[in-house]
């Protein structure tokens, strides 16, 4: 068992627009880069921004433009779904590394992402970049019945998603697909269909009965990834469901679960980021109630490797 310690409320300020409340609710996704911690929600149209160390109100930087809807089963029709950031480092274009941030493609218009670039520090600069995932899901949606993108991250020259199983489909998996390629097709310089390189089905076993499944995840520097995942009681990727226990995982290059480990309380943990110090990992988690009223925490985590 993990024992995880609550930091802080995801509360922002000002909120945007105002008839938003002043915090996130649903976050989904969660990646540091320097001081900055950076949080999607998957109900939002806007990045959280958190300064490390503080516990000082964050604030949102605008991804997608429009509003979304206040009525929750609205919002949840039309909403771009965000559930995974990862950080790219320096490519064409981006000196000093992007922000990479991904729909679930559970629906058509969940199939939206964006790159957001970085400054020296960190510090997001410049303007989003929308992107358009389906030359990267055309063969994704012929292998998973229910596609359902929850996590992403990058390990070498290489681009990883998560996929996320439910109690009728139980698909967890790691996918691989090559960065440079795969940043060229989302950015549509390359329109060609881009198949991945590996789909590694991972059995993460379940918590009273209910499968437990992706939520995010983070790189090693050796190479292996951490994983979050809950055991969330729902047999598709749109309903919601309760959320009987959550765990942390480590696969390795080749999807081999080679540790895991129950959280003590079921927070329902979407975003992960993972620093090792000396043989410890340290984690930061993110949750998501499922409801509107309840702001998201900022959660830390550690363990001996």
């Amino acid at each position: 068992m993990i024992a995880t310690t609550e930091i802080r409320a995801l509360d922002v300020s000002p909120a945007q627009p105002e008839t938003q409340p002043p915090y996130i609710s649903a976050a989904s996704g969660l990646v540091c880069v320097g001081s900055h911690i950076y949080v999607v929600a998957d109900d939002a149209l806007h990045l959280g921004v958190f300064s490390a160390g503080t516990s000082e109100p964050g604030y949102e930087i605008r991804l997608f433009s429009g509003d979304l809807p206040v009525n929750k089963a609205e919002r949840k029709r039309e909403k771009p779904d965000l559930e995974a950031i990862t950080f790219v480092p320096a490519f064409h274009g981006y000196s000093y590394g992007a922000l990479l941030a991904f729909g679930s493609a559970s629906r058509p218009n969940r199939a939206r992402g964006v790159l957001i670039g970085l400054d020296r520090h960190g510090a997001v600069c410049g303007s989003p970049e929308e992107l358009d995932m389906a030359p990267i899901l055309g063969s994704l949606h012929r292998t998973f019945p229910e596609l359902n993108i929850e996590g992403a991250t990058v390990v070498g020259d290489e681009l990883l998603l998560c996929q996320r199983g439910n109690k009728r489909h139980i698909d967890n998996a790691v996918i691989r697909f090559p960065l440079l390629p795969a940043l060229a097709a989302l950015r549509g310089s390359n329109t060609a269909a881009l198949a991945p390189s590996d789909i590694m089905k991972v059995d993460l076993g379940s918590i009273e009965g209910v499968p437990l499944c992706f939520t995010d995840a983070a790189s090693l520097p050796n190479g292996d990834v951490v994983l979050c995942a809950v055991a969330e009681d729902t047999n598709d990727a749109y309903l919601d469901g309760r959320c009987v226990g959550g765990a942390i995982g480590i696969v390795d290059k080749h999807g081999r679960l080679l540790s895991l480990h129950q959280l003590e309380q079921p927070y329902k943990v979407e975003g992960i980021s993972a620093h090792i110090v000396n043989d410890t990992l340290d984690l930061l988690l993110v949750t998501d109630a499922d409801d509107p009223a309840i702001p998201a925490k900022l959660l830390s985590a550690s363990f001996a490797l």
